[in-house]
């Protein structure tokens, strides 16, 4: 492929579709309808790179993004990976501190935020760009690119991603994948999946309503953009929005978490069907645990649409399954597609078929945490086999089956209780919003469950509803794990990636 003018140009990256269809939207800000073509933006990341060289950026060295979903995300992202550059985006919901930390853990060398989260990135000493509008301390992105052509960079290399853990239990730590600098659109093992495994192509309209500094939306859409469909995104996730998006906009590929599913599942039929999904070929789902009847749930729905697959930044491990698998094998996050997979005992011993303990996966690569090599070497055995430290088993036809998180177990009088069975339970109930089950001291067993509810409306009497709950309960499942008493709460700290920051649940519901 060249540009007309005799220069190659790369096979799996937006550069290609700039030349070959310019007016192709590659973003699209649903909420307000904002297109941003191919042609765009390869002027734009192109001004971006100039000027981060132009700072003194150069391959190898990172920036960082504290960006809400807008269109200007992407040109600087895609700079950043034309650059050579580590791209770290920041979770804008951190506190300042939290987001200060993760500033000068990754060495940013250049900052580009949003005015909405500009009073949370601190002065450091690095350049810091407003992006969409003016703050006081901050350089207006839109007179520092004016002043940059629209050409490329004479050093172009390809970069990485260094996405940050989500921290919910803890400081997050950056994910460093080997090597930056390489070919540019050089084929990727992950644009490689997205195409075979979810038909990505020129075709493709891509949908996730989640924030761009998870991995999976901006690891999904730059993926999607090196095979040359475009990317839906929005600010924040509505339901109703969602299934208008999919219509107006012809949504072929759609991404969202189980609590999205939950959302909108729970909208009245009618509602549902007042939208055209016939475009939707693709709805995946991924980042949290799936309740079975959840899933079954969405197939009824929408029919045999329906994907999950299992993996984690790190790139330890990854697992799919189809919605025809899903209904034959409730629970299960698929089979690995990307290394063998072994269950270990404490010792670490290989463990037979349904015997349950902890997962592990065979990996060809790996990664570093930054600046951190003894929580790096944590993740892996003598074997070379990483673990992201879940707690599951496997069937006879290798399908993999999680029950929890290792930190996530409680141990009542010896025995060991996963919250995610209790929580798949009880989010059934029609008076359940959202639940968390934690374990909290117990004087007789150590630990005992309870689960922390954010019911679906004020409940006229709480005693009531807790009872109510905890029979509820024990029709379903051995009443040994079920809770002996439930609290509750206006909101669960659930971040808007689907997992329940837990060190964020307020310390009196501990005790």
């Amino acid at each position: 492929m060249s540009d007309g003018q005799g220069q190659p140009q790369p096979s799996e990256h937006p550069s290609a579709f700039a030349a070959t269809a310019p007016d192709r939207p590659a973003v699209i800000v649903a909420d307000t309808d904002q297109v941003t073509t191919y042609g765009e933006l390869e002027a734009r990341s192109n001004q971006v790179a100039h000027l981060l060289r132009s700072l003194g950026v150069h391959t190898g060295d990172t920036v960082a993004l504290v960006l809400d979903n807008c269109a200007e995300y992407f040109e600087v992202a895609w700079a950043g990976l034309r650059a050579g550059l580590y791209v770290t985006p920041i979770n804008w919901h951190l506190s300042a501190d939290e987001i200060e930390y993760v500033v000068r853990d990754c060495g940013a060398k250049a900052a580009f935020v949003s005015p909405s989260c500009a009073s949370s990135v601190p002065d450091i000493g690095v350049p810091r760009y407003v992006v969409g509008g003016d703050m006081d301390g901050f350089a207006s992105y839109a007179d520092a690119l004016a002043e940059q052509p629209a050409t490329p960079i004479d050093d172009e290399g390809e970069g990485q991603w260094m996405f940050y853990s989500s921290g919910t239990t803890g400081r997050p730590k950056g994910i460093k994948p080997p090597g930056v600098g390489g070919p540019l659109g050089a084929p990727t093992v992950f644009t490689a999946l997205v195409r075979g495994m979810y038909g990505g192509s020129e075709s493709t309209v891509y949908l996730s309503p989640a924030p761009l500094y998870h991995a999976a939306p901006s690891g999904w859409a730059s993926a999607v953009h090196r095979l040359g469909g475009t990317a839906v995104t929005t600010k924040r996730f509505d339901p109703v929005q969602f299934l208008e998006a999919i219509d107006r906009y012809h949504v072929t590929l759609a991404q969202v978490v189980p609590t999205h599913m939950v959302r909108l599942l729970k909208l009245p039929e009618e509602e549902r069907a007042r939208f055209d999904l016939s475009s939707l070929e693709i709805l995946v789902h991924a980042a949290a645990p799936c309740p079975p009847e959840v899933k079954r749930a969405m197939i009824e729905w929408l029919g045999p649409r329906v994907y999950e697959y299992y993996s984690a930044s790190e790139g330890v491990g990854f697992c799919a399954i189809g919605p025809e698998e899903a209904l034959t094998h409730p629970g299960s996050v698929g089979r690995s597609l990307l290394g063998a997979v072994h269950v270990v005992d404490a010792e670490g011993n290989e463990l037979p078929t349904r015997a349950e303990g902890e997962v592990r996966f065979e990996v060809a690569g790996r990664f570093e945490y930054h600046g951190d090599p003894e929580k790096t070497a944590s993740v892996y055995d003598g074997r070379g086999w990483g673990s992201l430290g879940d707690m599951g088993w496997v069937d006879e036809e290798g399908y993999v089956y999680l029950t929890d998180r290792v930190s996530n177990m409680i141990i009542s009088g010896g025995v060991n209780i996963y919250p995610r069975e209790v929580e798949d339970v009880l989010i059934g109930h029609p008076a359940v919003a959202d639940v968390a089950v934690i374990g909290v001291p117990d004087p007789e067993m150590g630990e005992a469950v309870r689960a922390v509810v954010q019911p679906a409306d004020a409940a006229a009497d709480p005693d009531a509803l807790e009872a109510e709950l905890i029979t509820y309960c024990r029709e379903r499942i051995a009443h040994f794990k079920c809770p002996r008493s439930v609290v509750f709460i206006a909101e669960l700290p659930r971040l808007p990636t689907g997992k329940i920051a837990r060190r964020l649940l307020p310390e009196e519901l501990r005790r």
